[in-house]
């Protein structure tokens, strides 16, 4: 496990794009056996749009998303509480399910995913997400290797969804003005009621860099006040569709 694991460090390391993300984890749950995987991370609004990388077929990732199935699938809405990993399927644990959802799953079904151990997310800074590691059945094969490789699996799991998060942010559009990273993340903590102090101790930097980004984005957005920067945060974001 450890010359898969510093493997997949590296190819991380390299990764600039969704493209790279996925070879990268597809390569090393290949060597595990795992032949198909999905990340998936939530959105931080209800009308946000969510990430999807993986290498199931792309008729149904297509599908997935364009019928915003995160809303409804069964194993997503179960990894939203956190916690230790967990397999489902059929035969492997019974989740009473609505018709819509039952639809879901025997969608799924037909391009060969029918099982599959999930892993929850929920990070430092509330973000939620998954990877499920899927097959066509719950054979001994695949049980074994869940059960065997469960806590590796989690670390590739974390480290997969913190670079992500760091290399590929999502929109960072605030009135039609682009901010940076770090611009953008000190705005969304100052919108939850965090002084450039607290900000500074939740990112690991100083708090004079803070207020440094801060004042940046309060610049770029024309505003004087950091609650006028906070308002036009949060219209940006009630109008994502």
């Amino acid at each position: 496990m450890p010359p898969i694991f510093e493997t997949f460090l590296e190819q991380l390391s390299e990764s600039v794009d969704e493209a790279d993300f996925r070879d990268a984890m597809a390569r090393a749950a290949a060597e595990l056996d795992l032949l198909t995987f999905a990340y998936l991370s939530l959105p931080s609004q209800p009308s946000g749009k969510p990430r999807l990388i993986s290498n199931y077929p792309s008729r149904w990732t297509k599908q997935y998303l364009q019928n915003r199935y995160e809303k409804l699938d069964p194993v997503v809405l179960r990894a939203r509480f956190g916690g230790y990993p967990f397999l489902w399927g059929s035969d492997l644990c019974g989740i009473k399910m609505s018709p819509a959802q039952q639809q879901l799953i025997d969608e799924a079904a037909q391009f060969s995913i029918r099982c599959g151990l999930t892993i929850p997310i929920v990070d430092l800074r509330g973000c939620i997400a998954a990877i499920t590691f899927a097959a066509d059945e719950p054979n001994p094969a695949f049980l074994r290797v869940a059960e065997r490789y469960e806590q590796a699996l989690q670390l590739l799991a974390t480290c997969f969804h913190i670079c992500v998060r760091r290399k590929l942010p999502g929109d960072r559009t605030v009135d039609g003005i682009s901010l940076t990273p770090r611009e953008y993340e000190c705005l969304q903590w100052a919108a939850r009621g965090k002084s450039a102090w607290a900000i500074g101790h939740i990112l690991g930097i100083n708090p004079r860099t803070a207020a440094f980004h801060l004042d940046n984005a309060k610049k770029k957005l024309g505003v004087r006040t950091q609650n006028q920067a906070i308002a036009l945060l949060a219209s940006s974001r009630s109008s994502i569709l």
